[in-house]
C-alpha cells in the first residue's frame, strides 16, 4: 500500500474529533465535560454527532474517553469486552449496583479487562486532563450500553432521554421521542439482584495488569497481555500484546485479519512493503490483513506499544475458562 493510503489508516492524537453528547449521563453535573471518541469501529455511542474515524471491520471496537479532573463516566454495563488503557492522567475505576462494590486506581500504560456483567464507572482524579483508550468487544460493540436506573433517572431531571431504539432525545431542545419509541425500561429489581458484586481482591489478581510489571516481562518476546494464555486470561474475540524496545523486531510479519498499534511510550517506526511512518504515543494505526510490517524504536528512551488483534473466537462474555 502507498503511504498515502497507509496515512489514512492513521489517526493522530491531535486529529480526533470528540463528541460530548455521546452517552445519556452528557447533561448530569459531574459527567457533562466528559469527550468520547471512536476511533475504529460504531463504538456504543448513542449521539448522531459522533464521529467514526475509520469504519473498516476489524472485530473489535477502538476508543477513547478524554476527562478534565473530577468528571466520571457513570456506571454501565456491555454485552462484551471493555478493556481500558490509560493513555495520561490517573483514574479511579469502580463498580457494582452502586459503584461500591469496589474500586482501583490506574496510570499511565495499566490496563483493566473489565468483566462482563458488572455496572462499572470511572473518574479522572489527576490534576490535568486524562485520556483512557478502550478495546470494545465485536463489530457492533454489543449493540450498546446498559445504564444503572439511576443513571437514566438523573438524566431525565437534566433533559436527556434515551429511547429503546437506543439514541438519546434532548428535551432542552425540544427534541420528542418519535411514535411508535417508548423511553429505554428500566432493569428491574430482579434483573439487578442477578448481577454479581465482585470484590476488589477478585477482581485485580484477573482483570487488571500493571505497566512496569509488562515491561519487566516484554524482556525477551511480546507480553501476551489480553488471551487465552495472557496475563488477564480471556477469549474476547481479540488478543492484545504489550511490546517494549526489549521485545520490539524489524522482522516483518503479518496477520489474516487487520490489526491495531497503539504506542503508550516512545516514538516507535512502523515499515512495510512501499513505506513507513512514525507513530506517537495516542496515535492509533489500523494494518491491513496480510500486509508485513514491523515496529520498532525510532528513539532512543522508554518505548511501550500495545497491540491488538481479532481471533475466531466470539466476542461475548468474559470467559470462565
Amino acid at each position: 500500500m502507498t503511504p498515502a493510503e497507509m496515512e489514512a489508516r492513521i489517526i493522530r492524537y491531535g486529529e480526533l474529533q470528540p463528541c460530548k453528547t455521546a452517552f445519556i449521563d452528557a447533561h448530569t453535573p459531574g459527567s457533562d465535560q466528559k469527550e468520547n471518541f471512536t476511533i475504529i469501529g460504531g463504538g456504543v455511542s448513542e449521539s448522531p454527532d459522533q464521529h467514526v474515524h475509520i469504519s473498516i471491520p476489524h472485530g473489535f471496537n477502538i476508543g477513547a474517553a478524554g476527562q478534565p479532573p473530577k468528571c466520571r463516566n457513570s456506571l454501565h454495563d456491555h454485552r462484551t469486552a471493555e478493556a481500558f488503557f490509560v493513555l495520561s492522567g490517573r483514574w479511579r475505576f469502580f463498580w457494582g449496583r452502586w459503584g461500591d462494590a469496589g474500586e482501583v486506581t490506574l496510570e499511565q500504560g495499566d490496563i483493566f479487562n473489565i468483566p462482563t456483567g458488572i455496572f462499572r464507572g470511572f473518574e479522572n482524579i489527576g490534576t490535568d486532563y486524562g485520556m483512557i483508550m478502550a478495546i470494545l468487544g465485536g463489530d457492533n460493540a454489543g449493540g450498546g450500553v446498559m445504564w444503572a436506573p439511576q443513571v437514566i433517572e438523573d438524566a431525565a431531571d437534566h433533559g436527556l432521554v434515551l429511547g429503546e431504539d437506543g439514541k438519546l432525545y434532548d428535551t432542552k431542545k425540544q427534541q420528542r421521542l418519535p411514535d411508535g419509541v417508548k423511553p429505554m425500561p428500566l432493569m428491574s429489581d430482579e434483573e439487578l439482584a442477578k448481577r454479581p458484586e465482585p470484590t476488589t481482591a477478585e477482581v485485580l489478581p484477573n482483570h487488571v495488569a500493571r505497566y512496569w510489571d509488562m515491561v519487566a516481562l516484554a524482556d525477551k518476546k511480546p507480553c501476551k497481555v489480553i488471551g487465552a494464555t495472557g496475563l488477564l486470561r480471556d477469549k474476547p474475540g481479540f488478543e492484545v500484546d504489550f511490546v517494549t524496545r526489549a521485545s520490539a523486531s524489524e522482522a516483518k510479519h503479518s496477520h489474516n485479519r487487520p490489526s491495531v498499534l497503539m504506542p503508550v511510550a516512545g516514538h516507535w517506526r512502523v515499515d512495510w512493503d512501499g513505506g513507513s511512518a512514525t507513530l506517537a504515543p495516542g496515535d492509533t494505526m489500523s494494518v491491513p490483513e496480510n500486509l508485513p510490517h514491523s515496529a520498532v524504536p525510532v528513539m532512543s528512551g522508554e518505548a511501550a506499544l500495545y497491540h491488538i488483534v481479532g481471533t475466531d473466537d466470539p466476542a461475548g462474555l468474559t470467559w470462565q475458562g
